[in-house]
């Protein structure tokens, strides 16, 4: 899934809240009077939701090293 394809109401979430409308899209998907149709909609955009927020991690972890490499360096050039 390409991020391209992500609705812009789905990328504008946060972390938290992609992951409180996945819970929510579960609780839904475990109800057995929901029909086929809505399922896999619901679904669909449950696998969207848990893209994005595996983009947002790949985006946090690249800061992250990105920022240690910064301060080892700067502390390399300091000795």
């Amino acid at each position: 899934m390409k991020s391209k394809n992500i609705p812009a109401d789905i990328k504008s979430k946060s972390i938290k809240e992609a992951q409180n409308e996945i819970k929510e899209i579960i609780t839904n998907l475990e109800n057995t009077e929901t029909n086929l149709e809505e399922s896999m909609d619901k679904y669909n955009r449950m696998m969207q939701l848990n893209y994005h927020i595996q983009e947002q991690y790949k985006k946090k972890l690249k800061e992250i090293k990105g920022s240690d490499f910064d301060d080892n360096k700067q502390t390399s050039i300091k000795e």
